[in-house]
C-alpha cells in the first residue's frame, strides 16, 4: 500500500472507533441503564477533563520516550480492554470510571494520530498543506460509518457497541504498530505548561484576546451537549412513533450531523475571507440557537421530522464556524512566539473546561424538568437555544474587531 493509502486507514478507525459508542451512549444510558440526567451529564463531562490532562502528558511521552505510532498503538489496545470491561457494568459509579479511563487514554490519540501523519507525511516528501485533508476527511467518514453500522446491528441500546468497539479499538492499535517509525525529538521539547496553553494567558493582556478565549470557552460549553443528549431525546418518542425512521434508525439521522461537517468545512476560507472571525462566530452562535430550538420543535413524524433534519444540516456551521475558524483566527492574531500555546489554550478552554461545564451543568437541567421519568424536551432544548442566542447577542456587543481580508491569505489551512 501507499503511504497515503495507509494513513487513510490510520485516520479512518481513529475516529470509527469514537464513533461506535459516542453518539448512541447517552440513549444507551437512558434507557437501557435507566441513568438519571445528572448521571448522564457527568459522565459525558469526562471527555473535557481527559482532554484538559492527558494530551499534553502523551505528547511529551511521545517526544522523549516511546517513538508516537508505538505509543498511539499501545494506547488504543488499553482502550480496547477498558470498552471489553465497560459491556459488562450497569452501575453507575463503575461505568463513570471505566468510561473515565478509557477517555485518558483515547482522547489523547486523536492528536497524536495527527502527528503519526504529519511527520510520516513530512519524511515522504508530501505537502502536508495540500495531502493531509483529504486524508483526515476519512476519520469523519469512519466516524459515520461507525454509526451506521450500530444502527443496522440493533446495537444502539445494547453493551455490544462496546464490545463492538474493543475489538477495533485492538486492531487499530495494532495497526498502527506497522506504521513507519516516528521517532522521540532530539530538540528541545516544549513543557507541560506550554503544551497546556498556560504560558499563553499573558494574550489575556489584550482586550480582544481575552474577550475571544472567555467566549470561546462558554461557546464551548454546547459542544458536547447534542452528543450527549440527541439519542436519548430521540429514544424518548418511542412510545408515540415506535414506527418512525428518526426512532428505529436514530443513529443515522443524527449522522447527518457529522455529514454537515464534512460539507461546512469546505466553505470557512470563503466565510473568513469574505466577512471576517466576528461574523464567522457569530454564524456559528446562531447555528447553535437553531440547532437546539429545532430539536425543541421537531419530531419523528411529518414537518416535525423536516425541523430534526434541519437541525442535523446547521450542526456542521455550528461545529466548524467555531472550532476551525477559531483556531485560525488565533493563528493570524498571536506572535510567532505565542502561537503554538495559545492553540493549546484554546482547545483547553474550549474542548476541555468548556465541554466539561457543559456536560454537568445539562445534565443538571434536564434532571431539573424531568417528572416522574418524564423530560420536557421542549423546554429543555429551548433553554439550550436561549443560551446560544444570549451569548451571540453579548458576543456582537462587546467583540470589537476589523476584518482584514489581507491576513486569512497569511495562513494556510
Amino acid at each position: 500500500m501507499t503511504i497515503k493509502l495507509r494513513l487513510t486507514i490510520l485516520n479512518f478507525f481513529e475516529l470509527f472507533v469514537f464513533g461506535a459508542w459516542l453518539i448512541s451512549l447517552g440513549g444507551y444510558l437512558g434507557g437501557k441503564l435507566h441513568f438519571s440526567g445528572a448521571q448522564i451529564g457527568s459522565i459525558f463531562s469526562t471527555l473535557g477533563i481527559a482532554s484538559i490532562i492527558m494530551p499534553a502528558i502523551v505528547g511529551i511521552i511521545a517526544d522523549k520516550y516511546l517513538p508516537a505510532q508505538k505509543l498511539l498503538g499501545l494506547l488504543h489496545i488499553v482502550g480496547g480492554i477498558f470498552m471489553f470491561y465497560l459491556s459488562s457494568i450497569t452501575h453507575y459509579d463503575g461505568f463513570f470510571w471505566i468510561i473515565f479511563g478509557y477517555l485518558l487514554v483515547y482522547m489523547p490519540t486523536i492528536g497524536l494520530a495527527n502527528a503519526v501523519s504529519y511527520s510520516i507525511l513530512e519524511d515522504n516528501n508530501y505537502d502536508i498543506v495540500k495531502v493531509f485533508p483529504p486524508i483526515r476527511v476519512w476519520g469523519t467518514i469512519g466516524f459515520i460509518v461507525a454509526m451506521w453500522m450500530i444502527d443496522f446491528l440493533g446495537w444502539t441500546q445494547n453493551a455490544n457497541q462496546f464490545l463492538f468497539t474493543a475489538v477495533f479499538s485492538v486492531i487499530m492499535g495494532l495497526y498502527s504498530f506497522t506504521m513507519p517509525n516516528v521517532p522521540c525529538s532530539t530538540s528541545k521539547s516544549q513543557t507541560l505548561i506550554q503544551r497546556l496553553g498556560l504560558d499563553a494567558f499573558v494574550l489575556f493582556k489584550d482586550k480582544k484576546m481575552a474577550i475571544f478565549f472567555i467566549f470561546s470557552m462558554m461557546l464551548g460549553i454546547v459542544l458536547q451537549i447534542s452528543n450527549a443528549w440527541a439519542s436519548e431525546f430521540l429514544r424518548s418518542f418511542n412510545d408515540l412513533f415506535p414506527d418512525s425512521f428518526a426512532v428505529k434508525h436514530s443513529n443515522i439521522l443524527i449522522s447527518l450531523s457529522q455529514i454537515s461537517e464534512t460539507v461546512f468545512i469546505l466553505t470557512i476560507p470563503f466565510f473568513l475571507k469574505r466577512f471576517g472571525i466576528k461574523a464567522v462566530m457569530l454564524m456559528s452562535m446562531l447555528a447553535w440557537f437553531l440547532r437546539f430550538a429545532l430539536f425543541g420543535i421537531g419530531n419523528p413524524e411529518g414537518i416535525g421530522l423536516g425541523f430534526l433534519v434541519l437541525s442535523m444540516v446547521v450542526y456542521g456551521m455550528a461545529f466548524d464556524f467555531f472550532n476551525i475558524s477559531g483556531s485560525l483566527f488565533v493563528e493570524t492574531e498571536t506572535d510567532n512566539k505565542y502561537r503554538s500555546s495559545a492553540q493549546g489554550l484554546f482547545m483547553l478552554l474550549t474542548n476541555g473546561l468548556g465541554a466539561f461545564v457543559g456536560g454537568w451543568t445539562s445534565g443538571l437541567i434536564v434532571d431539573h424538568f424531568t417528572q416522574n421519568g418524564n423530560r420536557d424536551w421542549t423546554t429543555i432544548w429551548f433553554i439550550f437555544a436561549a443560551y446560544a442566542l444570549v451569548l451571540a447577542v453579548i458576543f456582537a456587543l462587546v467583540f470589537k474587531y476589523k476584518h482584514n481580508p489581507e491576513a486569512i491569505k497569511e495562513v494556510k489551512h
